[in-house]
C-alpha cells in the first residue's frame, strides 16, 4: 500500500535539507526521498582528492538561521569536501531533520493522476508513494556520464568516474595514474594527486580556461569578523550579477589604457575565487575584441607557468574564449606539468583508439595504467530527470516535453505537470549563480507559493503555456547576447557523451539575466498573486 504525504521533496542535498526545514515549520506532512543511503547530495557524492567549494564557504553556507551562523567557523577560504559534508550533517542533526529523510529511495518513475490531483510515485526498491505536491531538489551536476570507448570493460585494473570514487582510500603511491578530462574536477584531481603517483597520464580532449583559487586558513579572528559581516555579506551577493561577494568593475573597458587593464587583471589574478570572473569588466563576456585581450592575458599566465613552451600551447583553449564557459579554479595545476611523473596526452592529436586490459591505447601508443580516473563530467540540469520515467498531464513525459531542450516557468514549475515545482530547475539561475545563494531563494519561493495554495484550498495549479512561453524567450534573449552562446561546454547543454546533446546542439539550461533580475521576476509573480499560474 502506498504511502501518504502531502509533500514529497526529491532530493537530500543542499537544497532538499533547507525545504524540507522550511515545509515542517510549516506543519505540512512532508519527506524527502533520497537516492543515497546518506545526505548531502554533492557534498556526499563526490569524494574525489581536491574537491571543495569553488565560492568562499562564508557564502556558501545556509543564512536562514543567526544561530547557525553564529555556530559554525569554516576553517578555509574553500571549504574541503569532507568539512562540507560534515557542515551539512550538522545543519540536519541541529534542526532534527534526520526523521524526515528516507534513505536508498531513488524515484524511477512518476505519474500524475489527473482525478485525484496527486503524484504516484515508483521508488527503485519497491516502495511506493502519493503526494499532493513534489518539490524537486535533484542535483543540476547529479549524472555522471562516460565516454564511448570500444573496449572499457576490458581494462583490469581500477576504474571509475570521479563521482563514485569509493568511500575506502583509494592507494596512489607507486601506482601509473590516468586521468581522462581537465574540465573543473580533473583540475583538481590533477593537481591533488600528481605528487603522490608514480606516473601520472592526463588525457586531454580540450583544455579549459582556469585561474588560481587562491585558498588560505580562516583564523578564529577572521571568522568572528565574519560573524559580524554576515548581513552585509549575504546582502552584497545578492545584488551581485552571479550572487558572489565580487562586484564588477565600474570602469567601461575601452575608457582605461591596456596597462590598466593588465594592472586590474594583475589584483584580480592573486584575489581569492572567483573574481577574475565576477570582478572584470563586464565587456568581456559580450565584446569579442575585449574577451580576446581577456583570454590572451590568461593564456600568458599559462605561459609563464609551464615550464615546457609546447604542453603551455597544449593546455591554452583555441576553441573558446575565457570566461565563456564553466571557469574552473585551481591550486598549482599548472605546475603539475613541471614535473617529470607527469604527462599531457593531446586527444586532439592522438584520439583514444581503445582501452585495452593493460590500459588506454591511442593512435600513437599504448598507456599502461593501474588507476583510471574518468572526469568527463555531468549530463547536466536535465539529466537526473531524463532519467526517471516522469508522466504528466494525458501521459506526457518529461523527456519527451524537453526532448529539444527544457522550456519551464522561471525553472520553478513547467506546464503539463501539475503540483510538481523545481527549486534548483531549468532556465532558474542556479546553475549560472552562486548555488546556494541561488536555491536559498528558490526554498523561500517554492514555500511561500506552497503556502498560498494550501490556504487557498487549491488542489492543483500548473504553469499557463503562455507563461512559460515568454519566459523562455526572455532565457534565449539573454544567451544570445552573450558570447557563451557558442560554447561546448555544459552552459548551453553540450555534452558529446550523451546522445543529442553534441555538436550543433544549443539547449537554453540557465537564465543568465543575472540574479537580482531574476529575483525581481520571481517576487513580483508572487507579489501579483501568480498570474502566470493556473489554479484548480
Amino acid at each position: 500500500m502506498s504511502q501518504h504525504h502531502e509533500v514529497i521533496v526529491l532530493g537530500a542535498g543542499v537544497s532538499g535539507i533547507y525545504q524540507i526545514k522550511r515545509l515542517v515549520d510549516l506543519g505540512l506532512d512532508a519527506i524527502v526521498l533520497e537516492a543515497d543511503e546518506d545526505l548531502g547530495g554533492t557534498w556526499y557524492r563526490n569524494r574525489y582528492p581536491g574537491c571543495r567549494f569553488d565560492s568562499e564557504s562564508y557564502t556558501y553556507g545556509y543564512s536562514f538561521s543567526r544561530e547557525l551562523l553564529d555556530e559554525w567557523h569554516w576553517k578555509e577560504r574553500f571549504s574541503s569536501q569532507p568539512e562540507n559534508l560534515r557542515y551539512l550533517r550538522f545543519v540536519v542533526d541541529k534542526f532534527d531533520l534526520r526523521r524526515h529523510m528516507r534513505f536508498e529511495a531513488r524515484v524511477e518513475a512518476m505519474l500524475w493522476d489527473e482525478d485525484e490531483h496527486v503524484w504516484h510515485l515508483r521508488v527503485a526498491n519497491g516502495d511506493t508513494y502519493t503526494a499532493r505536491f513534489v518539490v524537486s531538489g535533484v542535483g543540476v551536476l547529479s549524472t555522471p556520464t562516460l565516454p564511448h570507448y570500444e573496449g572499457m570493460d576490458d581494462f583490469e585494473g581500477d576504474a571509475f568516474h570521479t563521482y563514485w570514487w569509493p568511500k575506502e582510500p583509494v592507494p596512489l603511491e607507486g601506482r601509473r595514474v590516468g586521468v581522462m578530462g581537465t574540465g573543473a574536477t580533473g583540475i583538481q584531481v590533477i593537481a591533488e594527486i600528481a605528487d603522490q603517483v608514480e606516473e601520472l597520464f592526463v588525457f586531454q580532449r580540450r583544455p579549459n580556461w582556469s585561474t588560481p583559487l587562491n585558498n588560505s586558513p580562516i583564523s578564529e579572528e577572521e571568522m568572528v569578523d565574519i560573524r559580524s559581516r554576515y548581513d552585509e555579506i549575504f546582502a552584497d551577493c545578492a545584488s551581485t550579477h552571479a550572487g558572489f561577494l565580487h562586484l564588477p568593475e565600474s570602469r567601461r573597458f575601452w575608457d582605461v589604457t591596456p596597462e590598466e587593464r593588465k594592472a586590474h587583471w594583475d589584483a584580480l589574478y592573486a584575489t581569492p575565487g572567483f573574481a577574475i570572473m565576477a570582478a572584470n569588466f563586464p565587456e568581456i563576456f559580450y565584446d569579442e575584441a575585449a574577451n580576446r585581450e581577456m583570454s590572451e592575458y590568461i593564456a600568458g599566465r599559462i605561459r609563464e607557468r609551464v615550464k615546457d613552451p609546447a604542453t603551455a600551447e597544449k593546455l591554452i583553449p583555441k576553441d573558446h574564449g575565457f570566461a565563456t564557459q564553466r571557469l574552473p579554479l585551481e591550486t598549482h595545476y599548472y605546475e603539475a606539468y613541471n614535473r617529470d611523473n607527469v604527462h599531457l596526452v593531446d586527444l586532439s592529436e592522438t584520439p583514444v583508439e581503445r582501452f585495452t586490459r593493460k590500459g588506454i591505447r591511442t593512435t600513437e601508443r599504448e598507456y599502461e595504467l593501474d588507476l583510471c580516473v574518468l572526469a568527463t563530467g555531468f549530463d547536466a540540469i536535465t539529466g537526473a530527470w531524463d532519467r526517471m520515467d516522469v508522466r504528466g498531464a494525458g501521459g506526457l513525459t518529461l523527456r519527451e516535453k524537453w526532448g529539444d531542450g527544457p522550456s519551464t516557468y522561471f525553472g520553478l514549475m513547467t506546464h503539463g505537470f501539475p503540483n510538481l515545482l523545481m527549486v534548483a530547475g531549468p532556465q532558474s539561475v542556479s546553475g549560472s549563480t552562486n548555488f546556494p545563494r541561488a536555491i536559498e531563494g528558490g526554498v523561500d519561493w517554492v514555500t511561500r507559493f506552497l503556502e498560498h495554495v494550501v490556504k487557498s484550498g487549491s488542489t492543483r495549479f500548473e504553469a499557463r503555456a503562455e507563461a512559460e512561453k515568454e519566459w523562455g524567450e526572455e532565457v534565449v534573449r539573454v544567451q544570445e547576447q552573450m558570447l557563451m552562446r557558442r560554447s561546448r561546454g555544459w552552459f548551453t547543454g553540450y555534452n558529446a557523451n550523451v546522445e543529442g546533446h553534441g555538436e550543433g546542439t544549443i539547449r537554453y539550461l540557465a537564465y543568465w539575466g543575472g540574479a537580482p533580475r531574476y529575483t525581481e521576476r520571481v517576487t513580483r509573480e508572487a507579489d501579483e498573486g501568480y498570474p502566470g499560474v493556473e489554479f484548480a
